[in-house]
């Protein structure tokens, strides 16, 4: 039990140093901003499963709240900050035939792949509630702001912590299959 507080703790300790500093670069203010801790999502999700998922969302309920950023539309971004990080856990556990190993080119693309569609579920998700809920905020661009944050840091940073976790320190991710 204690292992597993410390390590709730490290994750939350780790999305806060990301995101606090970065919370200034707004996209929409108040709504959305540029968001580099989205690279955590999959990587919480991959590594320590539904908790991981659980973890994010959390995250990213408690940094709206704290940057004064708690709109109505956070509902619906907590239940989307868990789907999108669940959907790919959930491809590599039970969907793909390998699991999560982005020893080669064509898995890095699968995974990349996964990460687009995972962004794209993620905006659909949250988009209407800002659209509907504040008529004023231009949901094409807070909808484009989703799916650029959530895939491209994930993408550029994640992929690269991703292969470290994984063969430099031989970190286990729970999304690799244990009947491969």
């Amino acid at each position: 039990m204690k292992e597993k507080v410390k390590t709730i703790i490290i994750m939350f300790a780790a999305y806060f140093i990301l995101a606090i500093p970065f919370k200034v670069m707004n996209v929409i203010p108040g709504f959305t901003d540029v968001r580099p801790v989205t690279m955590f999502g999959p990587i919480y999700a991959l590594a320590f499963g539904i908790p991981g998922c659980a973890v994010f969302a959390i995250c990213n309920l408690i940094m709206d709240i704290i940057s004064d950023s708690l709109r109505w539309s956070s509902i619906a971004g907590l239940l989307s900050n868990f789907a999108g990080p669940y959907l790919i856990f959930y491809y590599y556990k039970r969907i793909s035939r390998e699991g999560l190993k982005l020893k080669k080119a064509a898995k890095i693309l699968e995974y990349m792949v996964i990460l687009i569609l995972a962004a794209l579920i993620e905006a659909i998700m949250i988009t209407p509630s800002v659209r509907y809920a504040y008529p004023d905020v231009d949901w094409k661009v807070f909808m484009i702001s989703v799916i650029l944050n959530t895939s491209i840091f994930p993408i550029i940073f994640g992929i690269p912590l991703i292969i470290l976790l994984q063969e430099e320190l031989g970190f286990k991710m729970k999304a690799i299959r244990q009947d491969t």
